[in-house]
């Protein structure tokens, strides 16, 4: 059934829908679209007043979909997504494909981002496009060359290859002075940072404090976010301390940005973080063929910077801890 264009929201509307969805931050999505926070949450608003309903909770400090939104996000994520993908295709002049990454938005910001820079100084000639996404994606169908998933051994499909394992450790940036976040007295003076995901409890303060021999202990407060890479900018900015995924915040805690918030070693997960690569052949597009040497260099870049996570950290000398401890 074909419906009026004149039927359908402006697409400004949506595409900035679609920046907030992605990000599930006003802020982040105003960045992303270059646009003021105040522009950016009008643009939304007037979605919702064009369509007659509200697509986004709005809380103090964070934001969920309804169940309205959330529907149209998935689909006009999508949508936007194959259009990109269309009008890069018929840009004119631009013979170079550029290879796209799949991962999720905290590994993106944190992880990916920071070593951007230097791998488009080493290859200036490729072209990245980052498709930061919380969801599993159609490599096939979204044309994604090379995906971050972070799964277990078990769930990791054939052919992907292990880059590197999870570890959890406490963070903090070092005004906080947090030196055993475990120590009963230390817990009730300080306010915890949540990744509130009730999927994957074993990302949450309740499992950590229970281990630790603290779970009956209350802090002075707890603040929620429905992404990873919140939580750590949370931490940066002082707000709290937070459960750090220790390669995402490596480079921050080697900075002296963060620091160690326990005395506890790491704890290690049964999760790790997979390179997944849309292979050749069958149901790969000629210009998918064309641009796999780009690809390839890509995917040995990713691999490389991969290799050098899982040694012993680097840390500025602070009270009570020696420098390379872990």
């Amino acid at each position: 059934m074909s419906h009026r264009l004149l039927d359908l929201p402006p697409l400004d509307l949506l595409r900035s829908f679609v920046a907030v969805g992605r990000r599930m931050s006003i802020t982040l999505a105003a960045q992303d679209m270059c646009l003021t926070q105040s522009a950016l949450s009008r643009q939304v608003q007037a979605l919702e007043a064009s369509l007659g309903y509200l697509l986004l909770l709005r809380g103090h400090r964070s934001i969920e979909f309804t169940a309205e939104g959330r529907r149209l996000f998935r689909s006009a994520d999508a949508m936007l997504e194959q259009l990109g993908e269309v009008v890069a295709s018929l840009r004119p002049g631009d013979a170079r494909r550029p290879v796209t990454i799949s991962a999720s938005i905290g590994v993106t910001a944190l992880w990916l981002l920071p070593r951007l820079t230097a791998f488009q100084q080493a290859a200036p000639q490729i072209d990245v496009r980052l498709a930061a996404s919380n969801r599993f994606v159609d490599m096939a169908r979204e044309q994604v060359d090379l995906s971050l998933r972070y799964c277990r051994p078990q769930d990791a499909p054939e052919g992907a290859r292990r880059l590197f394992d999870e570890a959890l450790v406490p963070v903090a940036h070092p005004a906080l002075a947090v030196a055993a976040i475990e120590d009963a007295e230390q817990l009730r003076r300080h306010v915890l940072l949540e990744f509130d995901d009730v999927s994957r409890p074993w990302l949450q303060w309740r499992d950590w404090l229970r281990d630790a021999g603290a779970g009956r202990v209350k802090p002075k407060g707890m603040l929620r976010f429905n992404q990873y890479d919140q939580v750590v900018q949370a931490a940066l900015a002082g707000q709290g301390v937070a459960l750090g995924r220790l390669e995402l915040v490596r480079q921050l805690l080697e900075q002296g940005r963060l620091m160690l918030a326990s005395a506890l070693p790491p704890v290690a997960s049964d999760y790790g973080y997979w390179l997944i690569r849309r292979g050749d052949g069958a149901g790969v597009d000629a210009a998918a063929a064309d641009s796999a040497g780009d690809v390839a260099t890509v995917a040995a870049w990713i691999t490389a910077e991969a290799s050098r996570c899982g040694g012993p950290l680097k840390l500025r000398r602070k009270p009570g801890l020696r420098a390379g401890s872990l």
